[in-house]
């Protein structure tokens, strides 16, 4: 028997629910729909179909998979004897658990990476290339430096050495040489290495670098091949109420940063490189503008067009420079989104950045050209980002609330589960998801928040779970503020919605954070008056919302303010300029910016000018006058820039993400492959096969017939919609109206066959 037939007997003897836990775990194997065990055992030795399937296993699994290789290569011709499991626990003995050892078995045979005869252990042989090491480096015993002595040694070679040293950790661990061979001057860099331990020789010609010293190079986590046993770290131990605290601190920053760079784009879009990034200099802008740091900066616009609350295209209104293609600037779901709930919105972000499959921290790193990677940009593309971001916070997870693990520790466990990704989890890697994390608010302290939690729960409910951990989580919005001497407004807290829009409206931010302080001045007064609100406006709502007393500088500043405020009022004739004040207007005319403008009297409470709007306001204040805007009725309008806006395109392309197929379509899927079996195996007396002549049709139709009269199964082939051919065995129960109805032996249901696809039937023995 060969060793594919021998796996499809195995195969054939697993039970529907093993088998549909192998499609599971290898969805490759059902694409197509194997015909029968011997097509599915072909699909299960496929190197490329092994390969992805070794992806999630762990050290233990590859030391199982490692012994039984070399124990198979170790064989003479023509000894067919097997490993058994009583010998795989023995040559496992003090390193990993007899219980360890049985559930890693049943990964493997789950997998139908290994499989077995009896007591005997067989390994399908495209295994044994999927190891993340050098053969033998299980089985053999260790003899390599720690990583404090790789560091140590690697502090003291030459930059020739280290060159030598860095090309294989990058390309290989093995290289071939003259000068490894004995009698070599001790001077040459091989020589010098080997002396260091930090290559080894394997003979005259070759030397291989160990795999503690790859990994230190290529700064993985260092793991090695003997270590059968998972990392076991101490974690840090925080009060969970503290861990939610420092998260929700995190999302209100989040929040006010994320709207900021909204305005900040809405006033002045930023154009669009011809690549469809973020330019350096352009993200340099809105981080400067919104007072955040380059980092930061970069990963909120990711954010923000991920969650298509900024797109690239062209604004409305267009901007004033210069024209090119595009622009980023947000769109029209932007208002909506400012306007939701802060929880709400913080969900909105937290669920794009979790399945965000970019590098946002690897902004401003270098590519192969030594350019810097722009914001938005296709170079921060990486497929498995989601799948290593999730990784990260799934082992978080797994620890009690409040727990906080060092990233280092978090690499090494990682790379022991998952040691074909180890490089996938690099301490800068790690280090930076986690601050990702934190910035996002899943994580405060270094440990997974409860809200954090709710949204990798994955269910249904999993975002509005999230959602209201979130708003237990942040502080109770208060409405009250605090007036100070010095006309700074203190909000010991978020404010609520209504309150902050007004405050925002009449007062500055100066600096943010747990409790927010503003700043009450000239131009920020006339800001308010502006919108439409009085002098009495302002100060009931400074009477009514502070819990200090108003301070007589805040009353005289807007009173001041509201009598010079509307004296010299502004519209279009363009644009004019009146004041009931003459004397007021002349003094205007008289002033330089009059030039600017171009300021001519056409009355004495009168003058126009060719200028916008806008612009005369804006002038006209820089010379210190304090003028209004006014509509065609003389009523003061609101004249600020309300920020452009980029509809989402409707067609655009987004990622293909396939999705697996349910239990049910797989249980549908192994009966089929049953029923293709039992045909398969079945012994065939008379039979017809359909040619599409009249004569073979009424051949096909009599033998159905017979079978149903006497209550005989067949064997059919038959072609369904889609053009697959199959063989089933049925039972015919009636023939007519072009249809065959026939019962399925197995599960009992009767199915119903087009007559005119049926290719063949034959009687069964």
């Amino acid at each position: 028997m060969t060793v594919t037939s021998a796996l499809a007997a195995w195969l054939g003897a697993r039970s529907d629910d093993q088998l549909v836990q192998l499609l599971q775990l290898r969805p490759d194997l059902a694409v197509p729909l194997p015909s029968s065990m011997a097509v599915l055992a072909a699909r299960a030795e496929q190197r490329a179909s092994v390969l992805r399937a070794t992806d999630d296993l762990n050290t233990l699994d590859f030391a199982i998979v490692e012994t039984l290789a070399v124990h198979s290569a170790s064989r003479a011709p023509g000894d067919g004897t097997p490993l058994t499991r009583k010998a795989l626990h023995a040559q496992l003995k003090g390193r990993a658990t007899k219980a360890a050892i049985e559930e890693s078995l049943d990964r493997l045979t789950a997998r139908a990476l290994v499989w077995l005869d009896g007591d005997d252990l067989h390994l399908v042989a495209a295994a044994a290339e999927a190891l993340p090491w050098p053969i033998g480096s299980t089985t053999e015993l260790p003899d390599a430096l720690t990583e404090a002595e790789v560091v140590t040694a690697l502090a003291a070679v030459s930059p020739a050495e280290r060159a030598l040293l860095e090309k294989l950790a990058s390309t290989g661990p093995r290289g071939r040489t003259r000068d490894a061979a004995p009698g070599t001057p001790a001077d040459r860099p091989v020589q010098q290495l080997l002396a260091r331990r930090l290559l080894h020789r394997i003979d005259d010609e070759t030397v291989e670098l160990p795999i503690t010293v790859g990994q230190v190079l290529r700064r993985e986590p260092v793991t090695h091949p003997h270590s059968l046993t998972p990392p076991k770290p101490e974690p840090a131990k925080y009060a969970p109420a503290d861990v939610n605290a420092v998260a929700a601190g995190e999302v209100g920053e989040l929040l006010r940063h994320c709207a900021d760079i909204i305005e900040a784009l809405g006033q002045t879009p930023a154009p669009a490189l011809r690549a469809g990034g973020l330019g350096v200099r352009e993200l340099r802008r809105v981080a400067k503008q919104t007072g955040v740091d380059e980092t930061r900066a970069g990963l909120l616009v990711e954010l923000l067009a991920a969650a298509k609350l900024i797109e690239k295209g062209q604004p409305d209104p267009p901007p004033d420079f210069d024209s090119v293609d595009d622009y980023w600037a947000p769109t029209p779901a932007a208002d909506a989104w400012l306007d939701g709930p802060p929880a709400r919105r913080w969900t909105v972000l937290a669920m794009v950045w979790l399945d965000l499959d970019r590098m946002p921290w690897m902004i401003g790193m270098r590519d192969a050209n030594d350019k810097p990677l722009a914001a938005l940009s296709l170079e921060l593309r990486t497929p498995t980002a989601p799948r290593d971001r999730r990784a990260v916070l799934e082992l978080l997870a797994e620890f009690p609330s409040g727990s906080a693990l060092d990233p280092t520790d978090i690499g090494r466990i990682l790379a022991w589960r998952q040691p074909r990704w180890r490089r996938h989890f690099r301490r800068e890697a790690i280090e930076n998801t986690v601050r990702e994390a934190a910035e996002v608010g899943l994580v405060g302290r270094g440990a997974l928040g409860s809200p954090g939690r709710a949204l990798l729960h994955g269910g249904v409910t999993s975002a509005a779970d999230a959602e209201a951990a979130m708003e237990e989580a942040l502080p109770a919005p208060v409405d009250h503020v605090l007036v100070q001497a010095d006309l700074t407004v203190i909000a010991p807290g978020p404010l609520t919605p209504e309150l902050q829009q007004r405050v925002a409206l009449v007062a500055d931010v100066e600096s943010a954070g747990a409790a927010t302080v503003y700043r009450i001045g000239e131009d920020s007064v006339r800001r308010a008056l502006d919108a439409g609100l009085t002098a009495a406006e302002l100060h009931t709502l400074f009477t009514t919302h502070s819990r200090t007393p108003i301070p007589q500088a805040l009353t005289y500043l807007i009173d001041d303010v509201a009598r010079r405020h509307g004296r010299l009022r502004a519209g279009m004739a363009q644009s004019f300029v009146r004041s009931d004040d003459p004397t007021l207007l002349a003094q205007v005319l008289a002033a330089p910016v009059a030039g600017a403008l171009a300021l001519r009297a056409v009355a004495p409470t009168v003058a126009i000018s060719q200028a916008p709007l806008g612009e005369v306001l804006e002038q006209l204040r820089a010379a210190g006058f304090a003028p209004a805007g006014e509509d065609s009725a003389g009523a003061i309008v609101d004249l600020r820039t309300r920020g452009a806006r980029i509809s989402v395109r409707p067609n655009a392309r987004q990622a293909y993400r396939p999705s697996p197929p349910s239990t049910e379509q797989l249980e549908l899927l192994v009966a089929e492959l049953r029923a293709g079996e039992r045909a398969a195996s079945a012994r065939s007396g008379q039979s017809v096969r359909t040619d599409g002549t009249r004569t073979s049709t009424a051949a096909t139709l009599a033998l159905l017939q017979l079978a149903a009269r006497v209550r005989r199964p067949v064997n059919i082939g038959y072609v369904d919609a889609s053009g697959v051919a199959s063989q089933r065995v049925v039972e015919p129960l009636k023939v007519g109206n072009g249809q065959l109805d026939a019962l399925d032996p197995v599960t009992g249901a009767v199915r119903h066959f087009t007559l005119h696809r049926i290719a063949s039937v034959a009687l069964l023995e």
